[in-house]
């Protein structure tokens, strides 16, 4: 398994004109195009989806849930000040606990207009249940491209997630030139989305619908979920030549303890990741159940950006997936933990070595960034053929895209 730092990220672009970024969903969301590779590249509708997963397949979903994270302030001279909430800093850093925290929250946030806030304390005015509310920002320090917010508000009955909910608005990506819309509060959001956190959506998602579900069951195909946030960095390009001068976003990720458990007793079937978010949040699981094993005294297990290349060239025989799953689950009951929290900062890159993975489903990624780096190491140089083919074929890309099936024979 070979660090991708010295890859030049120029290799891994490709001309994407404007008008193949889909800036809407189609109508139907089974209705996407759905292209499959296993060996050979073919194009169907994702509704079709089940004729291409072998039986007895198990897909993995991340349950996040897309918070209405910009906020839209206007100062008293006119001007008007965008927030954009990233993650929480106090009283709490762990995200699903920071929406239920009353009035009096620390935010580390992107401020759109920022040279126009020089000073002084912003104000919002809401309603929410017939009871008039007001919400107040201030800004603390800068930190580079990054400030902090203190959030306080009146009444301070409601939680953080409920005035999001009433106040904010659903982020966009960046390459969608438009405002968003009160469909994208449904439609930039998986029908089984569960947990606040996420400033993107998991868009792999997006496209299954009941129908897709029942017909999945009907070959036996299983369902699980796992957590990880995704965060605005998801969007960030590698923008040094050197994919090892780029610099990894972190991103929060929750497994539940029955999951791993299922993932042990499962005797057959492949395991097909739904979204890049996933396959960064299972491969992570691998390695931290290493990095158990290598030390079992630690309170809590995070991983780095090249921790897991690092930890392969240190040690001499790594363990099978599932005896690293062994080891989570042990260090889980060690400590009655019904689940496991972590964060991931984990850059896979060509040269990686899949270690719970058999397949993916996934939309298609920005040209230079490091989501298309994850695609190319599982297909290899096949990623460009493949490509060609989708903007031959006029399938839609990015977020509101189309979707594909990526499957090793």
């Amino acid at each position: 398994m070979n660090r991708p730092s010295d890859i030049n990220i120029q290799e891994y672009t490709y001309p994407l004109p404007s008008e193949k970024i889909a800036q809407y969903p189609l109508q139907e969301r089974d209705a996407s195009k759905l292209l499959v590779f296993n060996g050979q590249i073919n194009a169907d509708t994702f509704k079709n989806l089940h004729q291409y997963l072998p039986e007895n397949s198990h897909l993995i979903f991340n349950d996040t849930k897309v918070v209405q994270a910009r906020l839209n302030f206007s100062k008293t001279t006119g001007a008007r000040i965008e927030i954009f909430c990233l993650e929480p800093v106090e009283p709490t850093r762990e995200i699903q606990d920071a929406f239920q925290q009353k009035s009096g929250i620390i935010w580390k946030c992107l401020i759109g207009n920022r040279k126009k806030w020089k000073q002084g304390v912003l104000q919002m005015n809401f309603s929410f249940d017939g009871i008039h509310h007001q919400l107040f920002a201030e800004r603390l320090k800068d930190e580079r491209e990054y400030s902090y917010i203190r959030f306080t508000w009146k009444p301070e009955s409601l939680d953080f997630a409920t005035v999001l909910e009433e106040t904010g608005k659903i982020p966009l990506p960046p390459y969608m030139n438009r405002p968003d819309e009160e469909s994208d509060k449904i439609r930039y959001q998986t029908i089984y989305a569960q947990n606040d956190g996420s400033v993107a959506a998991p868009t792999a998602g997006l496209h299954f619908t009941q129908d897709v579900f029942d017909n999945l069951k009907r070959k036996n195909i299983s369902f699980h979920h796992l957590t990880l946030h995704v965060g605005a960095g998801t969007f960030k390009p590698v923008s040094d030549d050197k994919v090892g001068e780029h610099i990894m976003h972190t991103e929060q990720i929750l497994i539940k303890k029955s999951l791993i458990e299922q993932l042990l007793n499962q005797k057959e079937g492949k395991i097909i990741a739904v979204g890049t978010t996933s396959i960064r949040t299972l491969e992570s699981l691998y390695w931290l159940g290493v990095k158990i094993a290598q030390n079992p005294t630690q309170k809590h297990y995070n991983l780095s950006q090249w921790e897991a290349y690092e930890i392969n060239e240190k040690t001499e025989h790594l363990p099978s997936s599932s005896e690293s799953l062994k080891t989570i689950l042990d260090y889980l009951n060690k400590n009655q933990l019904l689940e496991l929290r972590s964060e991931t900062q984990i850059l896979i890159g060509p040269g990686y070595d899949f270690k719970i993975i058999d397949g993916m489903i996934t939309n298609f990624h920005q040209p230079k960034s490091t989501l298309l780096l994850l695609i190319s190491a599982y297909l290899g140089n096949q990623w460009k053929a493949i490509y060609d083919f989708a903007l031959n074929q006029n399938f839609r890309f990015l977020s509101y895209g189309d979707s594909c099936l990526f499957l090793k024979e």
